[in-house]
């Protein structure tokens, strides 16, 4: 699985007196198995770009080729592409409509026609990768949840139909710490056991810092840089320019740099950052 976007542009209220370019010759790709990071500040064009690429919206011109399709050409049945790409909007628990945990999340699988064992299957699955226990929320209301459960729900609903590309738009907005980090945990490993493309949106630099192979930056639609972590967070001045910052890390280890400490490396990971720290302060201690 890959997908190639190239030149992509989308114009909202087109003719309109208030048409707007969301998105203007936006070009990049991704590779089986990558994860993808999308940053940028808000109305960037992060949403729109994502809208793009499972067909919810069609672009004023250029192209998206999922597998050697290309999706935005006439006779592409778009069901079959959504069956591939699986896209979770901000705050998916609103969509949850089922009056039970198992029903909801086998809503998915059972429209792609699968017999009733292997939907069993997919559903049992799909709430043990998102950390439920089957047996014990299966037949409760999503309605009755706490607010990560549902938001686990809701994202088991669409792993069930187990996609090759999986899209998540600000999938820990408005979660406590712990939820937060539950989740990230939660898209780390579907990441491991499905082995799919991911593109993460988010506004948060240490997820992105800590969980992306690639990069993509967007400002006022266009897509202004990619590359890896360290490539793209090493452009400090151009990120700030865009209203962005670097990693919480990268911030410390600047500081310590500062300061004429001998650190060298991006230190992307708070983990790495912190480590780096304490073992300069313990050798410092012994002299």
């Amino acid at each position: 699985m890959s997908i190639q976007v190239k030149h992509l542009t989308h114009i909202y209220s087109e003719g309109m007196p208030h048409q707007s370019i969301a998105l203007e010759d936006v070009t990049f790709s991704a590779e089986d198995g990558q994860f993808v990071g999308i940053i940028g500040h808000t109305g960037s064009g992060k949403s729109t770009l994502v809208q793009h690429l499972n067909g919810l919206l069609k672009p004023k011109s250029g192209t998206i080729v999922v597998s050697g399709t290309d999706i935005t050409g006439e006779g592409v049945v778009m069901r079959d592409i959504r069956k591939k790409i699986g896209l979770v909007f901000q705050y998916p628990e609103y969509q949850l409509f089922e009056e039970t945990v198992e029903k909801d999340v086998a809503f998915g699988p059972l429209n792609l026609g699968l017999n009733e064992d292997e939907v069993k299957a997919r559903v049992r699955e799909a709430l043990l990768l998102v950390g439920l226990d089957y047996d014990e929320i299966h037949e409760r209301s999503p309605f009755d949840l706490s607010g990560g459960q549902k938001r686990r729900v809701a994202i088991a609903g669409v792993i069930a139909m187990k996609p090759e590309v999986l899209i998540l738009d600000e999938p820990t907005a408005g979660l406590d710490p712990k939820a937060h980090q539950d989740v990230l945990q939660m898209i780390e490993t579907i990441h491991t056991h499905e082995k799919n493309i991911i593109f993460l949106v988010s506004h948060n630099m240490n997820d992105i810092a800590r969980m992306a192979d690639k990069i993509l930056v967007m400002d006022s639609g266009r897509l202004v840089m990619q590359g890896t972590p360290e490539e793209v967070f090493s452009r400090e001045e151009e990120l700030t320019s865009m209203g962005l910052a670097l990693p919480e890390s990268a911030q410390l280890m600047k500081l310590a740099k500062q300061e004429n400490l001998p650190f060298t490396g991006s230190f992307l990971r708070m983990e790495d950052a912190e480590e780096a720290l304490y073992q300069f302060l313990k050798k410092e201690s012994f002299k």
